[in-house]
């Protein structure tokens, strides 16, 4: 558990009301998930844009927008946004290691953002814009870890500064509210702050 920031909120014991269904396949958004499933938890700025790139992925079942990586419990956007819950936006991703590998959702996670600018992506600043991958299985951290070492290498060989992603268990996810779900499938003209380095990921 992340240490408390200065005048967490002190959020809700309730979650956040969703309707549960996946607005773009119908899919079931809450587990229990179908056998042969993964999950992994990725933050990357904005989660309007984030987690439209890993829904139109195949082999990606399922995706949801939420907040973890902090210490309140249930928060709001407001609250999140406030920077005070230690909280980043993330996405839940569920996927068919069948179809489409960890590396490569690694891969295209590394590529779709900048993960050296730590509390913050471009225009969108604060720490619930960190770079951050939440794993659920020791698989998946020691995955990640790798992929982190092979991206920085090819960052360092492009000039480009050291990497400031968090990798870190899952502890909570807590989802984000039903407007949120999806949000660039119901407003297609909305905002995506996702911007690559173009530096190319070695893995997948």
């Amino acid at each position: 558990m992340p240490a408390s920031p200065p005048h967490a909120p002190e959020g809700r014991d309730t979650p956040m009301a969703v309707s549960g269904v996946h607005a773009v396949n119908g899919r079931p958004m809450t587990p229990p998930w179908p056998a042969g499933l993964e999950e992994i938890v990725l933050g990357l700025g904005c989660f309007w844009g984030a987690e439209r790139l890993f829904w139109q992925l195949p082999g990606v079942h399922v995706t949801a927008v939420g907040y973890a990586g902090g210490v309140t419990p249930n928060p709001s956007y407001r609250e999140t946004c406030t920077g005070r819950t230690g909280h980043a936006e993330v996405v839940r991703v569920v996927f068919d290691p069948a179809v489409i590998d960890l590396e490569t959702l690694l891969r295209h996670f590394w590529e779709a953002h900048d993960p050296t600018q730590g509390d913050r992506q471009g225009n969108d600043v604060g720490p619930q814009y960190r770079s951050i991958i939440l794993t659920t299985s020791t698989a998946q951290r020691e995955a990640a870890t790798r992929s982190r070492d092979a991206y920085a290498e090819a960052l360092a060989r492009a000039g480009r500064g050291p990497i400031t992603t968090e990798i870190a268990p899952l502890e909570t996810f807590y989802y984000a509210e039903e407007y949120h779900q999806q949000y660039l499938a119901k407003n297609p003209g909305g905002y995506c702050g996702l911007r690559g380095t173009g530096v190319s990921c070695p893995i997948g």
